[in-house]
């Protein structure tokens, strides 16, 4: 019996780029529908009703766990669900389980939001908010590279293994010249972005076109 596709609702930014790397490491057919958020398509109804936020990504998994289809929002949950329905890059122990979902956790509340200021600020044509928003978003975005550099010194992956926190820090990692932050001031954090983009699915992730 084929296994239809996973629909994957999506565009070319950080959070779309977390799901498209994790379905390609876990090796499950999709298909993209772009939402073209320049054009506010994430605000039409047909799409509120698979993500009620007006946010990508989504997902739409014909095939969910009791046979029938189901819709995931939110790039973290996306990716705790294919990690579930796998059994990929998710541990089944609780205790290794922890790390995975802390640093999950952690991009999903700063490594994320903070850097996505930097791009708003970064774009704003008056100087003086530019100068207020750009010092005060930037510090913290630096802040949160230190914090992934000094954890990523004793471990090779974040929570140890490969796991669904790398797909979700990749993606906004993915931007760090937007952030204006220079890897090689973060030696462990290029070590190990380097390392994710010698994987082949992780490129592959990065390079299907969701626009």
């Amino acid at each position: 019996m084929k296994t239809e596709p996973i629909t994957l609702y999506a565009w070319n930014t950080p959070n779309g780029r977390k799901a498209s790397v994790a379905l390609e490491e876990m090796a499950l057919p999709y298909v993209v529908q772009p939402v073209n958020i320049g054009n506010r398509e994430q605000f039409a109804p047909s799409f509120l009703s698979i993500s009620p936020n007006n946010k990508i990504p989504a997902i739409v998994d014909p095939d969910g766990p009791d046979g029938r289809p189901i819709s995931v929002f939110e790039s973290g949950a996306i990716l705790l669900y294919l990690g579930e329905k796998t059994g990929r890059f998710l541990p089944r122990g609780l205790r290794e389980r922890v790390p995975v979902i802390e640093w999950l956790m952690w991009q999903m509340g700063g490594f994320g939001p903070m850097p996505g200021q930097v791009h708003h600020f970064a774009a704003l044509a008056s100087e003086g908010d530019r100068r207020y928003g750009l010092k005060r978003f930037s510090d913290e975005t630096r802040r949160l590279y230190s914090v992934l550099n000094e954890r990523l010194a004793g471990h090779e992956y974040v929570a140890g293994e490969l796991s669904i926190a790398d797909f979700a820090i990749i993606g906004w990692a993915w931007r760090h010249e937007r952030h204006k932050v220079d890897l090689a001031d973060y030696p462990n954090v290029k070590r190990w972005y380097d390392a994710m983009f010698d994987r082949p699915a992780v490129r592959r992730g990065f390079e299907v076109k969701l626009d």
